[in-house]
């Protein structure tokens, strides 16, 4: 190894070293690829485009004797030149010469240059997401920042706001797809982006480095239909297969009134008992709220945005059984462990997996159920009557389903709730005797878990 000076800086070896013409010449590829230099410096060059200085350093650790190998980051090209990598890469084995971690020297650094806490990622986007969750509902706000705690605080949570670039964005995403969530990656640019923009308008920082990055990350795959049983036989064999199952009457309870209800899984979860009306007249009603329900802000924020679900006798009957586990707390579906938070997610899936239904119907798959069966009975029906083009059921059937059509006005979408709901009524009760004719009453799960044939309704 030949050592010496060249124009005041070392020189490491007689090893290729890079110069500027390579470093601007190099261009991405399928997979990642290094351009060495001296001294253990090199260019990371990402398929995605990113030009990433790296040195690898080897370090004792004091407390244990171990010689770890590590790996120093420098910055990212154009923003860092060679000369600005070589002058870092010199001054972290001078740290080194010294006995001192460049590494941990780095982060104490940044964390001592860190003198208003008030302005790191993790702060603003707290203030952000405080702002953010009061039009969101309590399950969507808690997703988001659950998926902020867990893939982007830890990377560039404790870094001030006006020092994070694109590369580390992008570093902390290209993460989160390394194990295959791509979706997730998405989702989180996203997120992270409106914490940017919502720290711009507050003076916090200057530029929104996760902007037009969607195109760096890997394409989000196709979405997957959800397994769906769309016969009426099957549906009624799977009711009883899941009932058939050792498990409590409350799992029971739920999984039949989101049947007969075809609402989605987590507004069942959510459901009060203070949204119930008129259970002991004519007309039986859920009221879900509209910050409840899935849509974006116009429709969360509408006054009459509720969505009514007229009920079926079958399905007050479920009210009624349950009335007597859950009736003294504010939760129709309570945890088992918990009874002052929903039931899980993962109860219902749990279920119908314990059945035998892996992979061919999940909770929400009773909505594609409702929407299969009672729109084709709907056609046949209105065919067989003499009439032309669509029957007027299917647009009845999506209000049922909570679908808002395209460029329906709030004040409309409200009027079409309250002047279909006799015919709305008529088809819960059609569709609650199909599903459920002959079956077993919903109090004879009280008092158990116990094992029953699956042989069929009342059998």
């Amino acid at each position: 190894m030949v050592s010496g000076m060249v124009s005041g800086l070392p020189i490491y070896g007689i090893e290729a070293m890079l110069n500027d013409a390579k470093v601007k010449a190099a261009k991405p590829r399928d997979k990642s690829y290094r351009l060495t230099d001296s001294g253990q410096l090199y260019l990371q060059v990402q398929p995605t485009g990113s030009r990433l200085w790296r040195m690898n350093y080897s370090y004792r650790s004091a407390a244990t004797g171990a010689l770890q190998q590590k790996t120093l980051a420098l910055g990212a090209y154009p923003a860092v030149t060679l000369l600005e990598a070589r002058k870092q890469r010199d001054a972290a084995k001078e740290l080194l010469r010294q006995g001192i971690d460049p590494g941990v020297q780095r982060k104490l650094a940044v964390e001592t240059n860190t003198t208003d806490t008030s302005s790191t990622f993790e702060v603003v986007a707290r203030r952000w997401w405080e702002k953010q969750c009061k039009r969101w509902s309590k399950v969507h706000a808690a997703d988001v920042l659950a998926s902020l705690e867990a893939n982007v605080f830890p990377a560039i949570g404790s870094l001030p706001i006006t020092s994070i670039r694109t590369p580390t964005v992008l570093a902390a995403l290209e993460k989160v797809e390394r194990r295959g969530a791509v979706e997730t990656a998405h989702r989180l640019r996203s997120r992270i982006s409106s914490v940017f923009v919502y720290a711009i308008g507050a003076g916090l920082a200057e530029s929104d480095p996760a902007a037009g990055m969607g195109k760096a990350l890997q394409p989000k795959p196709k979405a997957k239909k959800q397994p769906a049983v769309t016969t009426l036989p099957q549906l009624r064999q799977m009711l009883i297969d899941c009932e058939a199952e050792r498990c409590r009457a409350g799992t029971k309870l739920a999984l039949r009134f989101l049947a007969l209800t075809a609402v989605r899984p987590g507004e069942l979860r959510q459901a009060r008992w203070d949204q119930f009306e008129g259970l002991d007249g004519e007309a039986p009603l859920w009221r879900i709220p509209a910050s409840a329900m899935k849509g974006d802000e116009s429709r969360k924020a509408e006054a009459e945005g509720d969505h009514l679900v007229p009920l079926a006798p079958e399905a007050v009957a479920v009210l009624r059984v349950m009335h007597g586990i859950s009736g003294d707390l504010d939760l129709v579906f309570p945890g088992e462990r918990h009874p002052h938070r929903p039931i899980s997610e993962n109860t219902l899936r749990a279920l119908l997996i314990r059945a035998g239904y892996y992979q061919r119907h999940v909770p929400h798959g009773f909505r594609a159920g409702f929407s299969t069966l009672m729109n084709e009975r709907a056609e046949r029906k209105w065919r067989e009557a003499g009439g032309l083009g669509a029957s007027p059921d299917r647009a009845i059937i999506d209000l049922m389903l909570a679908h808002v059509p395209d460029g329906v006005s709030g004040s409309e979408r409200a009027y079409n709730r309250a002047a279909y709901m006799p015919r709305r009524r008529e088809l819960a009760c059609e569709w609650a005797g199909l599903l459920l004719a002959d079956f077993w009453p919903p109090e004879i799960h009280l008092g158990q878990p116990i094992r029953y044939a699956a042989t069929g309704p009342g059998r």
